[in-house]
C-alpha cells in the first residue's frame, strides 16, 4: 500500500491531469513544498499500439510483465488530459475503457488500466493530441501529397520510410531492440524529411511541435511529484520515445533509465 502522503499527491495529480481543459494548471503541492534530494525514477516504454495484439515478440502479455517489473506509482500515458477522466470513469463503471481516443491503444485498455487495479498506481493523461489537430494535419498532408510542386519532397519522405522498413530488418516488434539507441537513430532518420519539409505546414500537428506538446505535459506531471522518490513510467508510441527521452535527459531531479531491462 502506498503511504497516505504519496496517495494524496498522486490523487491530486490525477485530478489535475483529468481537467476538462488541457491548459488548466496541475493542482498539487508546489515544487518547493515537495523538494527533497530524492530522485524520481523514470523509464519510457515505447508501445506498438494495435500491433501488440498480434505480435509474438511484443505481445500484450510481454508488455504487462514489463509494467509489473517497473512497479510504477504513476503511468504517464498517451491520453489527452481532457479525455483521461472519461476513460477512468468508464473503466471504473464497466471494467472496459470506452473513451474514443483511449480505446485505440490496447497497451492502455488491456494492460495499464487493468493493472492499475492490481498494483494501485495512478494513470495521468499527458498527450498533446486533439481531434482538431489531427483533422488539420490529415488535411494538410493530403494537400502536400497531391501538390505537383512538392512531389520531390513527398517522394523523399516515402523513401525514408521505406528505408526504415528495410533497415529494421524484422526487429520492429522486438521490445529489446525498440528500447535501444540504434532503434531511435533509425526512427529519427525515417522522420527527418517529414519533419524538415512538412513541419511548417502542419503547425501544432508537426513532428516537432506535437512532441513538444507531449513532453511539456509529461514534464508538468513530473514537476508535481518531484522529490518524492516515486516511480513514473511513461508509455507512448515507440516513435515518440527518442524525443521524450531527449527532453527528460535535461532534468536533474529524475533518474532516467532505459526500459530495455524490463523485457526479460
Amino acid at each position: 500500500m502506498k503511504t497516505t502522503r504519496r496517495s494524496a499527491m498522486l490523487g491530486s495529480l490525477a485530478a489535475a491531469t483529468g481537467a476538462s481543459a488541457a491548459s488548466q494548471t496541475l493542482a498539487s503541492c508546489s515544487f518547493d513544498e515537495a523538494a527533497t534530494d530524492t530522485l524520481t525514477s523514470v523509464s519510457v516504454i515505447g508501445a506498438i499500439h494495435g500491433t501488440h495484439r498480434d505480435s509474438r515478440q511484443y505481445s500484450l502479455e510481454v508488455l504487462r510483465k514489463a509494467v509489473e517489473r517497473f512497479e510504477p506509482d504513476i503511468v504517464l500515458s498517451e491520453i489527452p488530459p481532457d479525455r483521461i477522466e472519461e476513460a477512468r470513469k468508464s473503466f471504473a463503471e464497466t471494467g472496459e475503457v470506452t473513451e474514443e481516443r483511449t480505446r485505440v491503444f490496447p497497451e492502455l485498455t488491456d494492460v495499464v488500466f487493468p493493472l492499475s487495479r492490481e498494483m494501485d498506481f495512478t494513470i495521468a493523461g499527458t498527450a498533446g493530441w486533439t481531434r482538431e489537430l489531427a483533422a488539420n494535419r490529415s488535411a494538410a498532408l493530403t494537400r502536400i501529397e497531391n501538390d505537383p510542386a512538392r512531389a520531390s519532397q513527398w517522394t523523399e519522405h516515402q523513401a525514408a520510410r521505406e528505408q526504415y522498413s528495410q533497415s529494421i530488418n524484422g526487429s520492429g516488434q522486438d521490445p529489446k531492440f525498440i528500447h535501444t539507441p540504434e532503434y531511435d537513430v533509425l526512427v529519427q532518420r525515417a522522420q527527418t524529411p517529414y519533419q524538415v519539409y512538412f513541419d511548417p505546414d502542419l503547425g501544432p500537428g508537426g513532428w516537432t511541435r506535437i512532441n513538444r506538446a507531449h513532453t511539456d505535459l509529461i514534464e508538468d506531471a513530473l514537476d508535481r511529484i518531484s522529490g518524492q522518490g516515486l516511480k513514473a513510467l511513461v508509455i507512448f508510441g515507440a516513435w515518440h520515445k527518442y524525443m521524450i527521452e531527449r527532453a527528460l535527459m535535461l532534468r536533474s531531479d529524475i533518474e532516467l533509465t532505459s526500459a530495455r531491462s524490463l523485457f526479460g
